[in-house]
């Protein structure tokens, strides 16, 4: 470990990883302070912080203890992670620290490849990077070239008291199971083996994201240079384009096929939307309805909206002059079975969309204008219904495109 000029926050759990690398930092003065998450889910758990405080008072090292009772939904490992995780970032950025450092050690770099093997996932790395950034804060992990029986022997050594988390003993979890009957196991030699295979794996990773990433012009990919990539290429693309997410080879892999079979699409990304215009595809935020009722013409002549426009009208088909009858006006998103009465007959809207080659992703955004009885009276690009039209129309209603 080198040591650091800025002061940086260590996340310990009062195990013998993190206890090491409290000590071993404090004892190479290194300007520290400590963060701690008491859960409250084991019955060592207040011995476990009243020793902590005790520790860092002695060491004069700042402690910060996150201990409100911990409630969450699903998987517990996954929100215990972002519990923390997220009160890290808080402490970090409160006290103007250099960044949190955390200590997982070679067995846990070995752990998270094969974890990452296993479920076939396609990372931005493989096992533990030792430097990242997370929302914006450095995160470190200088014990990477540390086993975990050094870290325990350290602690042994060094008289520094610790704490084994009892249900790591059990194989519950897919990581304690792969660390008991996989990791612990292995000879140096295999370990050698494993973090040799890892660093070829990432060389290649790194090659090929810094070949594919020249596709990309302006978050924007041709779907016709796309399709002449092989499958890993592509994958990797793809994982690129989406950024730091976890992504499993099989949901590339379903997101791949529609990009190579179809040529207008709407393909789900997580809260994102994959894309495709004037034969390029792009990541967007997903599309919501929308619904805006106004009650008077003033109202709706000082509408705000990033899907529509309103402006003094001009004939053509983006205008409609309105009766009081007529209010309250709804402009809201397109609707499937939406129909107009146009003076040639009534038409539907979703024809519009094909007739125009309207992208698919700009459909669901159309704005429909609505009146009081329910009557689609306008269509922007088709033009208003039959009893709307006029010469010397009151407004118009621009769609916004993107």
């Amino acid at each position: 470990m080198q040591k650091e000029r800025r002061t940086w926050l260590i996340a310990v759990s009062a195990g013998p990883d993190s206890m090491a690398l409290l000590d071993m930092s404090w004892k190479k003065g290194i300007s520290c302070a400590a963060a701690h998450v008491n859960y409250h889910h084991r019955p060592e758990a207040e011995e476990e912080e009243a020793y902590l405080r005790a520790y860092c008072a002695e060491k004069q090292i700042p402690l910060f203890v996150r201990n409100e009772p911990f409630v969450h939904a699903g998987n517990f490992e996954a929100a215990a992670r972002k519990h923390r995780y997220d009160f890290f970032v808080q402490t970090v950025r409160e006290n103007n620290y250099e960044g949190v450092m955390i200590a997982h050690q070679e067995d846990d770099l070995i752990e998270t490849y094969i974890m990452q093997k296993e479920k076939n996932l396609i990372p931005e790395y493989y096992g533990l990077k030792e430097d990242m950034i997370y929302q914006g804060i450095r995160v470190r992990r200088p014990l990477l070239h540390y086993t975990k029986q050094e870290l325990q022997k350290y602690c042994d050594d060094n008289g520094v008291r610790y704490f084994i988390d009892s249900t790591n003993a059990e194989d519950l979890y897919t990581r304690n199971r792969i660390r008991h009957q996989e990791v612990e196991p292995m000879s140096r030699f295999e370990r050698d083996m494993i973090l040799q295979e890892i660093r070829k794996e990432n060389a290649v990773l790194q090659e090929r994201r810094c070949r594919v990433h020249t596709y990309i012009r302006e978050e924007r990919v041709q779907l016709s240079s796309y399709r002449e990539l092989g499958e890993d290429d592509r994958l990797a693309l793809l994982r690129d384009l989406l950024g730091n997410e976890k992504w499993s080879k099989a949901h590339l892999c379903e997101i791949d096929e529609i990009l190579r079979k179809k040529d207008d699409f709407i393909i789900p990304a997580k809260e994102k939307q994959i894309v495709q215009e004037n034969g390029t595809f792009f990541l967007r935020e997903a599309a919501q309805p929308y619904r805006y009722v106004y009650e008077t013409e003033e109202q709706l002549r000082n509408a705000v909206s990033p899907y529509f426009h309103i402006s003094s009208g001009s004939p053509g088909v983006n205008a409609l002059t309105l009766q009081k009858e007529d209010y309250p006006v709804t402009i809201r998103s397109f609707e499937d079975g939406d129909r107009i009465r146009m003076r040639f007959g009534t038409k539907s809207v979703h024809r519009f969309f094909i007739d125009r080659h309207i992208p698919l992703y700009q459909r669901p955004l159309w704005p429909i204008v609505v009146n009081s009885k329910g009557t689609v009276i306008l269509v922007p690009g088709l033009g208003c219904d039959v009893y709307h039209f006029s010469m010397s129309p009151d407004i118009d209603v621009l769609q916004y495109l993107g």
